[in-house]
């Protein structure tokens, strides 16, 4: 596991937009933490990386999935949280994203642990303080565990 210490939101966002450079098309992370713990600016940071403009990046709590065009392949950014079971999920028709043509970013995906790929990058963020961060990395799988390590040399 890959544990990162981010200072501020623009460290956090800066951190996502380096992993967006390991990203390929298929590939999914799963992003847990309390809110406000920075799930969302990790995401800005990810599609900023991808070309996308940050300022359209934004919570999909309550319409489930947001799509994001711009960069060299889509971003699908989905929030679990208010789905209560897997029929809700089903309905959203989250395999058609999950394994994919773009990169999929799931927040509060270990509400649905049974229904992620295996090959996946978890990434847990806890409030440490008012803006520091805790980011703890670990991939699962092949794709994912390539992931981590690339990330790990990025981040030594």
């Amino acid at each position: 596991m890959l544990v990162l210490i981010s200072r501020s939101p623009e460290e956090t966002i800066s951190i996502g937009q380096k992993l967006s450079k390991l990203l390929l098309p298929g590939d999914l992370v799963n992003l847990n933490g309390t809110l406000g713990a920075g799930k969302t600016l990790l995401v800005k940071g990810l599609g900023q990386g991808l070309g996308i403009d940050p300022g359209v990046v934004t919570s999909p709590t309550f319409s489930i999935i947001n799509e994001y065009e711009g960069g060299p392949f889509p971003l699908y950014h989905f929030d679990l949280y208010r789905l209560d079971n897997d029929l809700d999920l089903e309905q959203v028709g989250y395999e058609d994203y999950f394994y994919g043509s773009g990169v999929t970013v799931v927040e509060w995906g270990d509400l649905f642990t049974h229904r992620l790929p295996e090959a996946r990058l978890d990434i847990t963020l806890e409030s440490l303080g008012h803006e520091e961060r805790q980011l703890s990395i670990a991939g699962y799988g092949d794709r994912g565990k390539q992931v981590e390590e690339q990330l790990g040399r990025i981040f030594p």
